[in-house]
């Protein structure tokens, strides 16, 4: 039988206890045949909270790197992918050595540290991907505390949220990062994030160089596990901040750097792209300005 050697890139910084939990929930995986084997792949960006040393010592099997607090989530999680190829990365048992067995990996699974997965997940995320094929790429939806969809595949100009249901896979544009899998057919087509990327629109870029290179994009029917906080507030929509303090916040490398949401809005939006560039400054300067009107 054809074995699955499943590489899982992780990122973490200073939440030890969710991130433990991720682990834990990872780990307690069921219904993965029996040829199925997993490493897992974790780069913490300078936790101060003691994660890389719990992780060690509770979770053995992981391969922990630490590297500066400085780095960004998207280059962590390149280094992760870098570890996985650099090592074989094909994983193995849980009480193996951290890392894996040093043969090639078939798959590669994004998994934020938030997510804590369902005990099916893996083995629901495979068997939407022995429905769609080799060489496209799974994503499943996250479910918020509320119950509510916070993370999936998104769809259309506006990337709206696709919601799992159904029986069969559906499909979808583009993607949040959060649980990903990547069959080795398309990683070779597709690669890692981007670099120019840091923190946001890393995953939408791939979504859209996955499409553009062939590889379709499919949510699976199932939602595949929780996540206790959906996606951040952008600071620039804190209520009663100036429009100099409000286009500090949305021009940070945490919202919409200008030069990389230039090079976004070049690859996947032309010919609209000098519009779109400049549209999300204009309402974040029209928003504060009306609001501290209103104040």
């Amino acid at each position: 039988m054809h074995s699955v050697h499943l590489a899982v890139l992780m990122t973490s910084h200073n939440r030890r206890a969710r991130t433990l939990s991720a682990l834990s929930a990872l780990e307690g995986q069921q219904g993965l045949p029996a040829h199925a084997t997993l490493g897992v792949h974790l780069v913490d960006a300078g936790s101060t909270d003691g994660t890389p040393e719990a992780v060690r010592l509770f979770h053995p099997s992981v391969e922990v790197m630490s590297v500066g607090a400085d780095a960004s989530r998207n280059q962590a999680m390149r280094i992760a992918s870098r570890n996985s190829r650099s090592g074989g990365g094909g994983g193995g048992s849980h009480s193996g050595r951290p890392g894996g067995p040093s043969h090639r990996w078939t798959h590669q699974l994004w998994l934020d540290d938030g997510v804590e997965l369902h005990p099916d997940a893996l083995a629901r995320l495979m068997a939407a991907a022995d429905v769609v094929g080799a060489g496209a790429v799974v994503v499943g939806a996250v479910r918020g505390a509320d119950g509510a969809t916070v993370y999936s595949g998104r769809r259309g100009r506006s990337l709206t949220l696709v919601e799992p249901g159904g029986e069969r896979p559906e499909p979808c544009d583009t993607y949040d990062g959060r649980v990903v899998l990547l069959s080795r057919a398309a990683y070779d087509l597709v690669g890692d994030l981007d670099k120019v990327f840091r923190h946001r629109m890393g995953d939408y870029d791939h979504g859209f160089r996955a499409r553009r290179a062939g590889v379709p994009a499919f949510v699976a029917p199932w939602p595949v596990g929780v996540c206790a906080e959906g996606p951040d507030v952008p600071g620039s929509r804190e209520p009663g901040i100036g429009v100099r303090e409000a286009l500090r916040r949305v021009t940070s490398v945490t919202e919409l750097p200008p030069r990389q949401w230039w090079v976004y809005c070049l690859r996947h939006t032309w010919p609209w792209a000098p519009l779109l560039m400049v549209s999300p400054y204009a309402r974040t300067a029209a928003r504060a300005a009306v609001g501290r009107w209103r104040a």
